[in-house]
């Protein structure tokens, strides 16, 4: 089991991020050459004011009809993007991580903390598999890699809180909480969750077209 958490926390996790930096940067030239060629003429009106009006609109709870339309959804998408965010980033054993692999000193948030942040990042999950099957409109538009998605993002929240609680062996739940973050950073660019990536042109190209073509907001 030593050998192969060694392996999972080592070689594979450069492994991991190579797909994702690799892939990423794949789908977004890819995407780039798709949408000149199919349609070259929406490139021309792309505007840096009406982009970030569409952005910064989007980027504050309930601004936007969208928003106010499902109060519950978008109190449950902000607070779940917040808090994958923080605990990614900032929990203290993911900042050593950090700090041994490219040098980065950074504040990290208590494990405690962290803990409970988690714990919103699966109950957002929850929420989002019970309007997959209560809700019709949404019903009836999920597919298996919507499932495929939800559950790359909760495993290593998953595992990771059991590692953290001591609940089974914990070189098993460590190893399979590295390896369930590793497979998630991997597959980001070649599933639903590539939105991360693709959101800011969405936004940036839906605002310069209401806003420099219809001359009206884009929500």
């Amino acid at each position: 089991m030593h050998e192969l958490y060694n392996f999972v926390s080592g070689p594979l996790a450069w492994v991991a991020g190579a797909f994702f930096v690799l892939g990423s940067i794949y789908r977004l030239v890819s995407m780039y050459i798709l949408a000149k060629r199919k349609d070259g003429s929406s490139l021309e009106y792309m505007s840096l004011h009406y982009s970030l009006r569409s952005i910064i609109r989007w980027l504050i709870p309930f601004s936007t009809m969208g928003w106010k339309a499902d109060p519950l959804m978008t109190v449950t998408t902000f607070a779940f993007h917040i808090c994958f965010i923080a605990v990614a980033v900032f929990l203290s054993g993911h900042v050593v991580v950090w700090n041994t692999a490219f040098g980065f000193d950074m504040w990290s948030l208590p494990t405690q903390a962290g803990d409970i942040i988690s714990f919103v990042v699966i109950a957002a999950c929850a929420i989002f598999a019970l309007r997959r099957f209560m809700l019709p409109h949404v019903k009836n538009v999920t597919k298996p890699k919507d499932w495929f998605a939800l559950t790359l993002v909760v495993l290593p929240f998953l595992t990771g809180v059991l590692a953290y609680h001591q609940m089974g062996p914990s070189l098993l739940m460590t190893t399979l909480h590295i390896l369930s973050g590793e497979l998630l950073l991997a597959l980001i660019p070649f599933t639903r969750l590539s939105h991360a990536l693709f959101t800011v042109f969405t936004r940036a190209y839906m605002g310069s077209e209401f806003g420099a073509v219809r001359h009206t907001r884009d929500w």
